[in-house]
């Protein structure tokens, strides 16, 4: 089974490469994925899967069924772009303005229609199900994880395990990243306006500064991860616009920020909810100013099971050898809305490979370089298939 499994999924390198480079060509932000979803639902039929589209607005389900009754195992990958300009000069860039794969869906999803093909060419000898699910809205919290689970991917039949993809720009192709616990952090929004009283830039005691008290502010909210957080617990709080203020001699009212907050532990994630708050609360009330405030959760923490990673580590040692596998140490701030399938079925995420420094591989996430080495498409679709089978004979 491995050595066939190699090489019929080498026999795909082209054949992913020039999917790879159609979906490229043709980005699609959240929710705007029909030309994607419609060629992934038109691959998965033509290789026999019962198909399933409109999921979630523009999500495409795949059911590859075995020939005898088991366990169900979901693939899942995301299908959106981002709104970003490509700086590539390649002959497949974006052909979208404004628009490209700059995190690498198109090869996630690539590869996971490799998956289905080499199991498809399989199916006589699987004993169970396999669900592919190709989300859409990764990119555009809240994330169309959830939607789709409410919509009922996880049922009929019911998914005992879930693997993730997403290839990596840090990672060289042939070699998979795995990690057991916390792979990505929970991420939620908070937006708050510090209000004052405006007055003559030359009179600032007649009025109450927005601006002076929202630099306080601030100020303060850093305080939370470096004084108000366990050390060894890995807490972000990070403002990433500030608009307020008139004119140079005008003492402004009002000043808006928007930030947003990571956290890898569930007991530090709503502590840090609160502290926001709190802060903002009462350094503006310090001041004499005011202030109004929203926080919204985002993604929850993305943990992997071990089980689940034991066993993709174990496909890929087998098909590829032990240096094929890269153990993260440490994870990752950002955010995923993989966590939301993991909070309900045992599941893992595995970093696909697709580094190659020769070929100058080596931009990183949402740059408008970024692009990545095909070669890691084929590699990683052999290694998910395998770690499908192994699920369905061990689950």
């Amino acid at each position: 089974m491995p050595k066939s499994l190699m090489k019929d999924a080498e026999a795909l390198a082209k054949k992913l490469s020039r999917i790879r480079r159609q979906i490229h060509m043709y980005p699609e932000t959240a929710y705007e994925e029909k030309r994607t979803a419609k060629f992934v639902a038109e691959t998965l039929r033509g290789i026999g899967l019962e198909v399933t589209t409109g999921v979630a607005k523009t999500g495409v389900v795949g059911l590859l069924r075995g020939v005898d009754r088991g366990k169900t195992v979901a693939m899942r990958a995301d299908m959106d772009a981002l709104p970003i300009t490509e700086q590539n000069d390649v002959p497949y860039r974006s052909r979208v303005d404004g628009k490209m794969h700059a995190c690498g869906h198109d090869g996630n999803t690539t590869s996971m229609l490799g998956v289905a093909m080499l199991l498809a060419k399989r199916r006589k000898k699987i004993a169970g199900n396999v669900k592919f699910l190709f989300q859409p809205s990764e990119e555009a919290p809240p994330g169309g994880a959830l939607p789709m689970i409410k919509e009922g991917v996880l049922t009929k039949p019911k998914v005992d395990a879930i693997i993730g993809v997403h290839v990596d720009p840090s990672i060289a192709a042939g070699r998979i990243g795995l990690r057991v616990g916390p792979m990505m952090a929970a991420a939620d929004n908070f937006d708050f306006a510090v209000t004052g009283e405006a007055t003559h830039g030359a009179k600032p005691h007649l009025g109450v500064d927005a601006i002076a008290l929202s630099a306080q502010v601030i100020q303060a909210l850093q305080t939370i991860p470096s004084r108000r957080i366990n050390p060894v617990h890995p807490v972000v709080v990070t403002l990433g616009t500030i608009k307020g203020g008139y004119r140079r001699n005008v003492i402004a009212d009002r000043v808006e920020v928007e930030g947003t907050a990571r956290t890898l532990h569930a007991k530090d994630r709503t502590s840090v909810e609160k502290m926001i708050r709190q802060t903002v609360a009462q350094v503006t009330k310090s001041g004499g100013g005011g202030y109004e405030y929203s926080y919204e959760r985002g993604y929850p923490i993305l943990t992997c099971d071990p089980r689940m990673t034991d066993i993709v580590r174990r496909a890929s040692i087998e098909l590829l050898g032990k240096r094929s596998v890269v153990e993260i140490d440490e994870p990752s701030m950002g955010g995923e809305d993989f966590a939301y399938f993991v909070n309900e079925v045992p599941g893992t995420m595995l970093r696909l490979g697709t580094m190659n420094k020769k070929k100058g591989f080596t931009y990183p996430w949402h740059h408008p370089k970024f692009d990545l080495d095909e070669d890691g498409l084929w590699m990683g679709a052999a290694i998910m298939a395998r770690a499908a089978l192994i699920c369905l004979d061990e689950l």
